[in-house]
């Protein structure tokens, strides 16, 4: 702490330690749009174009993550039981806001940034847990997280009409199914595992966070989680449910570019029933990494 701020800080009564915590944990949270710094995600989500919403819901985000891990476990681990109420309240803000937010969006890239905000409060709540466990089930959770994520906006940048302009609202996937059943199959795909609705392997990491808290004692907050995934699970449906179950509307563009084509076969791939046989050497790989904390 600066020579200005110390002497401040000490006369209004306020811990320096939990004073540097809360700035520290606040930066790092603006990165992964955890609550209450999550503002700026949905309209930069629906913003900017496709690629570079996809861009920044994958690599800066699981960087953050990785360096709050870090920060957490490593640089304040004797400070567990300051830094771990904090991350408590961010866990559950996020997936509360994340899940309920999401529920009346009308773009498709919104929802995404809300389904976002949802997923950091699931990987947080490993996080809470601690151990090498936990810091291992954040690693996990992410790694799968990219895949989906990836995937799904993938899908989303083939939504195009005719002329070749990107469209972005969800009733302009009513029929999917019927016009581009390729494309439909990929997106529900992607929307069940990110929902976490087995045999998908979206459902494994949620459940290695889950078992992380509940091995730490921390029964409500995985109780809550897995009620939040209730809530998350509608929003994917409803995704599914307009594509497969809504009289068809606008037709998109046809084709599109083989290398996405090929990218969404091996993401649907990846985080289908067969996604499993990666629990060995992701899982060996994870715990290498949070071991080294340790």
């Amino acid at each position: 702490m600066t020579p200005i701020l110390a002497p401040i800080v000490a006369h209004a009564g306020i811990d320096p330690v939990h004073f540097g915590l809360v700035f520290v944990l606040a930066g790092i949270a603006f990165k992964i749009s955890a609550v209450p710094f999550h503002m700026w995600t949905p309209d930069v989500y629906e913003g900017a174009p496709t690629p570079v919403t996809a861009f920044f819901a994958s690599a800066p985000k699981v960087a953050a993550m990785a360096l709050l891990v870090r920060v957490t476990v490593e640089a304040m681990g004797p400070a567990t039981e300051s830094w771990r109420q904090i991350v408590i309240f961010m866990a559950l803000a996020s997936t509360v806001l994340g899940g309920v937010a999401a529920i009346g969006q009308a773009n498709i890239k919104r929802l995404l940034a809300y389904s976002s905000i949802n997923n950091v409060g699931f990987a947080l709540i490993g996080l809470v847990a601690g151990g090498a466990a936990g810091a291992s089930s954040v690693l996990f959770y992410m790694a799968v997280y990219v895949v989906m994520t990836l995937g799904a906006f993938l899908c989303v940048q083939r939504m195009r009409n005719e002329a070749g302009e990107p469209v972005e609202a969800i009733d302009s996937l009513s029929g999917l199914s019927q016009s581009r059943p390729a494309l439909a199959a990929g997106f529900a795909i992607f929307m069940f595992s990110l929902a976490g609705i087995p045999p998908l392997f979206g459902f494994w990491p949620k459940l290695m966070v889950f078992n992380a808290a509940v091995a730490e004692g921390l029964y409500p907050l995985a109780v809550f989680g897995i009620l939040g995934t209730v809530v998350g699970a509608f929003y994917y449906l409803k995704i599914v449910k307009v594509m497969y179950m809504d009289a068809p509307g606008q037709s998109y563009a046809k084709g599109g570019s083989g290398l996405e084509g090929a990218l969404i076969a091996i993401f649907a791939l990846i985080v289908s029933p067969l996604g499993y046989l990666l629990i060995g050497p992701l899982g060996e790989l994870t715990q290498s990494a949070a071991g080294s904390l340790f």
